[in-house]
């Protein structure tokens, strides 16, 4: 976060050291046995489970909770991560809200569902606990494959492929695996490490080269890949971002999100982590949450959320929204950025009030101002590098719904890639999916 500690205003150590291993806590308590047995024991294990239908992986979820409440958790896991390889952190990130708790049986019903992502998490850390890895590699198939970027899409095409015997490189320009599990997510929604942990589990199938420091574009070429391997899987995310527009978007203390909330999952001592007192943050997404909830959490007095369109079109789930205003965050709807304002760092942020009508988006013209010392940008990313040879639309790699791209022997699948949605669990599926298309390629 360049010049924030230099901004006036913005200063860490705004709370007691106590406060901030209460306030980054687990955002959920994990189950024990006993809370496992009781809300496994609400599952109906509907036939033709609705669950499963809305679940990105396709986890056959009334049988994983079948096996909790049998007692055999570790088979539950299996069960889990016979479909999605990263389901540990899943359980954690997955907006289960609009997913498979949403479309319940008891949540339709009553109004409750299964706490299906707590479930998933109470028999996955079991099994992740006990170092146990419930998979083991095909034959060698004498076949190496690339995979460009090791988030979410890419570790879970990796693993795949080297579970079906192939030899796997995965090259990643940071100097650590797991994309925005590691770098891109709220701290308090993985706490302990628990990415990198995930990780070296994953790596135990054998067969993975980790390399760091690498990316397209900078000495390597997907041309140079597609000739060295036999099939290379993209999924380099999205590191652009998207401009503001807006006059005084180069004031000190305004900065991207992302690089907050990824300097603020790798750092050590959160006492340290400066944060304004009066914050705003634009944008209408899971970004712009974390990195409004994470600012109260470090102890900003005022936090404002702002989205030009109405609640209904936020990106961030209503339970998402919810977390925010318990937390203290103020969010105003209908309002897009117009100006930021200061002398060398910022001190307001003017928005202007918006309608909107069959699509489109209108000013009022009526503007309000709201006090600021630090502005958090989270107005979307964009692809960064796109690399030759590959049809882009609207952004985004173009791909089949396996993730064949334009280039043959060239797969794409996350972020990066179109169709689905920008969700942990959808770029899990990808990427598996992706590897086994892959494989069926490669052996035919």
């Amino acid at each position: 976060m360049p010049n924030s500690q230099m901004t006036p205003g913005i200063a860490p150590g705004r709370l007691n050291p106590d406060a901030y291993q209460n306030n980054f806590a687990d955002l959920h308590a994990p189950f024990d046995a006993h809370e496992a047995a009781v809300a496994a024991d609400r599952c109906y294990f509907c036939y033709e489970a609705p669950c499963q239908t809305a679940c990105p992986t396709e986890i056959d979820i009334p049988m994983f909770i079948r096996q909790i409440s049998t007692g055999i958790s570790e088979s539950a896991a299996a069960t889990i991560f016979a479909q999605n390889i990263l389901g540990g952190m899943c359980a954690r990130v997955c907006p289960t809200e609009t997913l498979c708790e949403e479309v319940c049986v008891r949540e339709v019903a009553e109004g409750r569902p299964v706490e299906i992502g707590r479930l998933q998490r109470y028999a996955t850390d079991i099994l992740m606990v006990s170092g146990v890895h419930p998979f083991t590699r095909a034959a060698s198939t004498g076949k190496k494959v690339a995979v460009v970027g090791a988030g979410p899409a890419g570790l879970s095409c990796a693993h795949r492929l080297a579970m079906l015997g192939h030899d796997v490189v995965v090259m990643d320009g940071r100097a650590k695996a797991g994309g925005l599990n590691e770098y891109g997510i709220a701290a308090y929604k993985s706490v302990d490490d628990f990415a990198h942990r995930e990780v070296d589990w994953l790596m135990q199938i054998g067969g993975i080269t980790m390399q760091y420091g690498k990316r397209l574009g900078d000495g390597m070429s997907l041309a140079d890949l597609a000739a060295g391997y036999d099939a290379v899987f993209l999924a380099i995310g999205m590191g652009g971002v998207n401009a503001l527009s807006a006059d005084g978007e180069d004031l000190s203390g305004v900065v991207d999100a992302v690089d907050f909330i990824e300097e603020l999952r790798q750092s050590d001592a959160l006492c340290e982590m400066a944060v304004g007192r009066n914050v705003v943050v634009i944008g209408g997404g899971m970004t712009a949450v974390d990195a409004a909830v994470q600012s109260r959490l470090l102890g900003a007095e005022n936090v404002t959320m702002v989205y030009r369109r109405g609640k209904a079109r936020m990106a961030a789930s209503v339970y998402e929204q919810e977390l925010a205003t318990s937390k203290g965050v103020r969010i105003i709807y209908n309002a897009q950025p117009v100006a930021m304002h200061g002398d060398s760092a910022v001190s307001e942020a003017e928005f202007e009030y918006t309608t909107e009508a069959d699509g489109t988006l209108k000013g009022t013209g009526e503007t309000v101002r709201i006090a600021a010392d630090q502005v958090f940008l989270a107005i979307g990313q964009t692809l960064e590098g796109a690399p030759d040879g590959v049809a882009v639309d609207r952004g985004k790699i173009t791909v089949n719904d396996v993730g064949r791209t334009s280039k043959a022997g060239v797969w794409a699948g996350g972020d990066c890639a179109s169709g689905g949605d920008d969700l942990t669990v959808t770029a899990v599926a990808e990427g598996r999916d992706a590897a086994i298309d892959i494989h069926a390629t490669l052996m035919a």
